[in-house]
Order: structure tokens, then sequence, then C-alpha cells
């Protein structure tokens, strides 16, 4: 068992529980695919597999392992096999990976993959400069591998990007977000991921979304939020999203990463960062933040600079 409670200086946050708040909240870890596909230095096959293991040995359940991309896109994940074959099975841990398409898909399921994520965009203007298509395009290209990984028993989660703000649009719409969220939820995914990729979302904007796509019929509770701090409001919005029944957030070991495609895009919330919030909150996560802290660290040793994390910064 992981505990929530120690830290290498005793220092811990004060708990003061809120009945609005959710008892129990998920920390969907993305550091190895989403963290290390922006990261300039090429990371060894084996730091990312042992990566891997010591986020789930700080009692982190879901672990997003690699992306089957082309290397042409990523070059950074052309390891993608070779790293999920390493991981291997790790008991009581969810171990999704993205695909962007039916090709993905096969490399994904051929590596033993039990858990996949696809993506698209709230705006055409990512759509295109991500995948070179428009956004109904990109929801067109992602039915069929939602179909067939369904069939295959497999949960999918579907990534919306640009929920908040585009670098080449300026503000987007709610109404597009949850469209879009529509559409995946209708194509068959399981469960949705809806991300604030240049960091531009305030508190009551994290409201309005969340109202308007329970009004467009999407549960919340197949809802996360991935939030990056690059206006300093990632955890702000956290705090919103909380009062709102969101008990799922994405977030980065150590804060690695942005997105390789929006270059105002600065680092994910360091998963540190959000479970030291949590635990004041008296919001159950179940991550030993010794462990993880020392992981980023040691994930920061192979980067060549210091973990971005407030809370790991403060930790050593």
């Amino acid at each position: 068992m992981t505990s929530e409670n120690t830290s290498p200086t005793g220092a811990l946050p004060r708990v003061a529980r809120r009945p609005d708040m959710p008892e129990e909240v998920r920390v969907y870890e993305v550091g190895p695919r989403d963290g290390l596909q922006a990261e300039a230095a090429r990371v060894p096959t084996a730091v990312k597999a042992e990566f891997v293991r010591r986020l789930a040995g700080a009692g982190l359940t879901t672990v997003e392992v690699t992306s089957f991309v082309s290397p042409r896109w990523i070059p950074q994940l052309d390891d993608a096999h070779e790293v999920l074959t390493a991981v291997g099975p790790l008991d009581g841990v969810r171990l999704p990976v993205l695909v962007p398409n039916d090709r993905g898909l096969e490399r994904a399921l051929a590596a033993g993959a039990r858990e996949i994520a696809v993506f698209a965009s709230a705006t055409e203007s990512f759509a295109r400069n991500n995948l070179g298509r428009d956004v109904a395009g990109v929801l067109a290209m992602s039915e069929p591998v939602v179909r067939r990984a369904r069939s295959a028993g497999l949960p999918v989660r579907g990534y919306v990007s640009m929920c908040f703000g585009d670098p080449w649009e300026g503000d987007v719409e709610p109404r597009e977000v949850a469209s879009v969220a529509r559409g995946l939820m209708d194509m068959g995914c399981t469960s949705l991921s809806l991300g604030d990729t240049i960091g531009t979302g305030t508190p009551g904007h994290v409201l309005e979304l969340l109202d308007t796509v329970r009004g467009a019929g999407i549960p919340l509770e197949r809802t996360a939020l991935h939030f990056h701090d690059t206006y300093g409001q990632a955890l702000a919005n956290v705090h919103a999203a909380l009062t709102a029944g969101i008990t799922e957030f994405d977030s980065s070991a150590g804060g690695i990463g942005g997105c390789p495609y929006a270059r105002s895009a600065t680092g994910n919330l360091a998963t540190e960062d959000l479970v030291w919030m949590l635990r004041g909150l008296g919001i159950r996560t179940g991550v030993d933040l010794t462990a993880l802290a020392a992981t980023s660290r040691w994930m920061a040793g192979h980067l060549g600079r210091p973990s971005p994390s407030r809370v790991v910064t403060a930790l050593s």
C-alpha cells in the first residue's frame, strides 16, 4: 500500500474537507507520453519503461505509456512497441496508449495494448496544423479506430484539444467543444478528456464549459480535464472543476511536457502540485508524494534540467 502523507521534510498541507468536494479523485498520469513527446532530449527505451514502473510504484493507477504515432510526427516516441512490451502488465494499473489512426491501432494491439485513446480538436486551425485535416475529417478518421477497439473489448478515451483557447483562432466557444465531445461519445468512446492546450482557461470558463458539456448530454462522471499552467491557472481550474463534480484529472509527473504542435503551450500541470492540493482538501488519490517526487527528480536528471514542479522543488 502507498501513503499520501509523507514527504522528505515532514511538511504536509493542513487537511480541510469541504462537503462540496469529491472524496476521491483519479489522477491520470500522462508524463511518459504527453510529457516526453514534447521534450528535446531523446530518452532511452529502458529509462522510459522504468519511469512507468516507478510511477506505478508511487501509487498511480493510470499511466499513459506512449503513443503509436508515425516517427515522422513525434520521433521521441518511435520506440512505442518496445516501451509497452518492456513495461508489461502491471497489477492493478491501467496502461493506456494514444493512437491516431487504424495503423496506430494495429501497432498498439500487436504490442499488447489493453486500453487506447484517440484525439480530436475543437478548432479547425489546430486540426489542420496537427493532423492535416478539418475537425470533421479528424472525427471521421477516429471512428473506425474506436469501433474496432471497442469490438476488441478495449476502453477508449477521447481527447479534445483546444477546448478553451487556440493560438490561431483565439477564444473557443463551449458549444464547439461540446459538439466535438458529443461526436466522440456517439462513436463509442467510453470517456473524454477536455484539454486546455495553451492554458488560457480560468475557473469561470471551466464551469461554463462543463455546464455546456452536461447540457449536450455528456455525463461529467465520464469526463476528465487536462490543464496546462501557462498562465498559472491550472490548480484554480482544478478547484473549480471539483466543485462541478469532476473526479479525474490529467497531469504529468514533475510538470514535464507541453504540446509540440502549439508553441504557446507550456508545461502540463505537475502531478505533485495536483496531489498536494488534493491532499489539503482531504481528497484521496492513493499517491505516495515522496515516491512520486523522487521519481520526478530522477527523470529530471535524465532530461538534464530541474523539474518545473513547485512541490518537487519545495520537497527537495
